[in-house]
C-alpha cells in the first residue's frame, strides 16, 4: 500500500509542477515541450542535432517532436537545414532569435523552480535527487 501512495504522491507532484511551469511559460507562448528543445538545442552548443537526438533528450517522450519543431520554425527560434546528399537527414539548430527568447525565460523558469523547491533544503534537495534516482525507471 505505501508504493501505492508514493506512485501517486509523484503523480500529483508532477501534475502540479507541469501546470505551474506552464502557467509561467503561457505569457511567453511557449509550451513546456516548445521550451524543453529549445533547452536541447542550445545544449548543444552550435552543433547540429537531428529528429532523434532532440527525442532521445526530451523530458516527455510522448510529445510529437515534428509538430513541435515546425511550431519553434514558425516562431523563427529554430532552424532546419536538409542536408544536399541525403535529402531525408535533417539538422537542426536554434537561432540567435531563440538563444535571446531563451535568456528573457531563463530567469522566471529559475524563478518558479526556486519557488516550488524553496522550502527545502539544499542537502533535503540532494537527498531527494538520490532517493528519486534509487526508483531506476528508465
Amino acid at each position: 500500500m505505501t508504493s501505492k501512495k508514493v506512485i501517486i504522491k509523484l503523480i500529483r507532484m508532477n501534475c502540479a509542477i507541469n501546470e505551474q511551469l506552464m502557467l509561467v511559460l503561457k505569457p511567453f507562448g511557449i509550451s513546456i515541450q516548445q521550451f524543453n528543445v529549445l533547452r536541447i538545442l542550445r545544449g548543444q552548443k552550435g552543433v547540429a542535432a537531428n529528429l532523434f537526438t532532440v527525442q532521445e533528450k526530451m523530458v516527455n517522450k510522448m510529445s510529437n517532436t515534428t509538430r513541435i519543431i515546425d511550431k519553434l520554425i514558425d516562431k523563427s527560434f529554430v532552424e532546419r537545414i536538409i542536408c544536399k546528399e541525403n535529402r531525408r537527414k535533417i539538422e537542426l539548430f536554434i537561432t540567435e532569435e531563440g538563444l535571446n527568447f531563451l535568456k528573457k525565460v531563463d530567469p522566471v523558469i529559475d524563478q518558479t523552480e526556486e519557488k516550488m523547491t524553496n522550502h527545502l533544503s539544499e542537502k533535503e534537495k540532494q537527498e531527494m535527487l538520490i532517493l528519486l534516482n534509487k526508483l531506476n525507471l528508465n
